[in-house]
């Protein structure tokens, strides 16, 4: 995709500023975000779903439980105007942030150039829609064993994003992310909750999810009309993930078909994707529901499946 190869690197544009550098290390408060808003012409869109952390307390806590430190290499997706992005470069880590909005992307470097001018040459700015990545098209982490991702995530598009991240990037090992707090607690709920569903279930596919601490609505601006929460997902090591013969496209297209009829037994939900017996063979009782299967549950069923001939 075109866009994924407009990169900006903010070590030019913090040679350049003409603006002042006396405040590197500074983090963004709210005067900060709106002086930079308004002075790139910039106004937070339903759009993107663009609502920037004005409270350096917030984004040094998401850097903190994200775990990042100077040896780390850190994707961000969705910087805004530079509030997160600021708190990661603070750890000495280097980092790609990840932008879809044009103005935004392009202001970015700037923001770091005055606030941060120390770490400019540890970031590199990519104007790119975060669903159309791939190792093709940021090769930024080829050579890393793992990498970490640290984002505050548009609400609508969070699941879509860290499930593509985590199927096309073998080696994201890590994420820590705020999201609509109802997007986290079905990111980390367990079979048998009423919130446990689709996403809890591939997530769990990768690695373990966990929710780590709630965000209030006064630390954003425009402040949203729901609180935030953050997730922390760690991808399994080797020999941890589930013991699938079947295809992760297979398991989740069960996962989906049983989901898309949820109140329904599997039996009843599965009866026009599984062949007879296979319950049986996967010694999975029939009348459950999806919502109280496992990851590893799935697996079963997918497997017994395909021996059956489906």
């Amino acid at each position: 995709m075109a866009d994924a190869a407009t990169t900006t690197s903010a070590t030019s544009t913090a040679a350049t500023s003409t603006e002042t550098t006396s405040a590197a290390g500074h983090l963004l408060g709210a005067a900060d975000i709106r002086r930079i808003a308004a002075d790139a012409g910039i106004s937070p869109t339903k759009k993107f779903g663009q609502n920037f952390v004005i409270d350096p307390g917030t984004v040094r806590r998401i850097v903190r439980e994200a775990g990042v430190g100077a040896d780390d290499h850190v994707l961000e997706v969705g910087p805004g105007l530079g509030s997160l992005t600021l708190a990661i470069l603070e750890t000495g880590a280097q980092m790609t942030a990840v932008e879809i909005d044009p103005p935004v992307a392009q202001r970015l470097p700037r923001t770091i150039g005055e606030f941060m001018p120390q770490a400019a040459d540890r970031l590199r700015v990519v104007r790119a829609d975060a669903l159309t990545l791939a190792p093709q098209n940021l090769p930024d982490f080829a050579d890393d064993a793992s990498f970490t991702l640290v984002a505050n995530l548009p609400y609508n598009v969070a699941t879509p994003i860290l499930l593509t991240l985590l199927e096309r990037f073998d080696n994201l090992g890590s994420f820590l992310v705020m999201v609509q707090k109802e997007v986290a607690d079905r990111l980390s709920a367990r079979p048998g909750s009423k919130i446990y569903g689709t996403p809890s279930v591939k997530l769990a596919w990768y690695g373990v999810a966990k929710s780590v601490g709630t965000i209030g609505r006064n630390v954003f601006w425009p402040a949203p009309n729901v609180d935030s929460a953050l997730v922390r997902f760690d991808r399994y090591a080797p020999g941890e993930a589930p013991a699938a013969k079947s295809s992760r496209e297979d398991v989740f297209a069960l996962i989906d078909a049983a989901f898309g009829q949820r109140r329904k037994t599997l039996h009843a939900a599965l009866k026009k994707v599984v062949p007879e017996g296979t319950f049986e063979k996967a010694g999975i009782d029939a009348t459950r529901r999806g919502e109280t299967l496992t990851v590893d549950e799935f697996v079963r069923l997918a497997d017994a499946a395909k021996e059956l001939g489906a």
